[in-house]
């Protein structure tokens, strides 16, 4: 459990909070009172009385039933049943200059029942990228996942061996990756490349999945991916 994982399931429920630097480690003060502390160490301590978010929290952290806990627990104890933590349906898109590939992934997400952010389709208002990635992946907004388009739009090669050219994803994108990766934590970020680009790195622990044309080659994988996550696609269309 890192703090980017506990930072992505709150977003993800729509939960506003703020974060507090303790000694080594991060506290999330919940807007209803919880306040969940996550150490560098991986260890996880609940602030407060058991609550139904502090509840599932815990069963999330060590891979367990993540279903609310029962309303009649806090009926036992004379309190009023507070309702399950919601879950949203946002996913963030980025890309680059395939156009034809992001309208794809745009269509396979809308059949799943999901609601993609596309930039290209945001009002501009006058904010830069950086800025409306800021906005739509801050600790107050409601996307918990992101799908980042690796395609071939550069060619790049070590200085001094051109016969080592290769295709490259376009610089902006993989800064923008970078950006989600931090905001969200990398087991939200699936990274959708064609075989045929070079991977800017090989670190441990991200999603890739790979197709050769079409994105919706790999709606299955990418179906798993965002169910393990949390969401609730629809098994359609694909």
């Amino acid at each position: 459990m890192t703090a980017d994982d506990a930072r992505a399931f709150l977003v993800q429920r729509q939960v506003k909070f703020l974060e507090v630097e303790i000694p080594f480690g991060i506290s999330f003060r919940c807007a209803n009172g919880e306040i969940l502390n996550v150490y560098t160490t991986g260890k996880v301590a609940i602030q407060g009385r058991p609550t139904p978010l502090s509840e599932e929290f815990l069963r999330w952290s060590v891979g367990g039933d993540v279903k609310p806990a029962s309303p009649a627990a806090d009926a036992d104890k004379g309190e009023e049943p507070r309702a399950a933590p919601a879950i949203n349906n946002r996913v963030f898109v980025v890309y680059g200059r395939d156009t034809a590939s992001r309208d794809s992934l745009e269509l396979l997400l809308r059949r799943m029942g999901l609601d993609p952010i596309v930039l290209a389709h945001l009002h501009a208002g006058g904010d830069t990228i950086i800025e409306k990635l800021e906005q739509h992946l801050g600790a107050n907004a409601q996307t918990g996942y992101a799908c980042v388009l690796l395609t071939p739009d550069d060619e790049g090669h070590l200085a001094g061996h051109p016969e080592e050219r290769k295709y490259r994803a376009r610089q902006n994108v993989v800064l923008e990756l970078g950006m989600v990766l931090a905001r969200l934590g990398r087991r939200r970020v699936a990274i959708l490349h064609k075989e045929s680009v070079e991977l800017p790195s090989d670190i441990a622990g991200l999603i890739y999945i790979a197709f050769k044309e079409r994105v919706d080659e790999v709606a299955g994988k990418l179906y798993t991916e965002l169910e393990q996550a949390g969401y609730r696609p629809r098994r359609t269309g694909f």
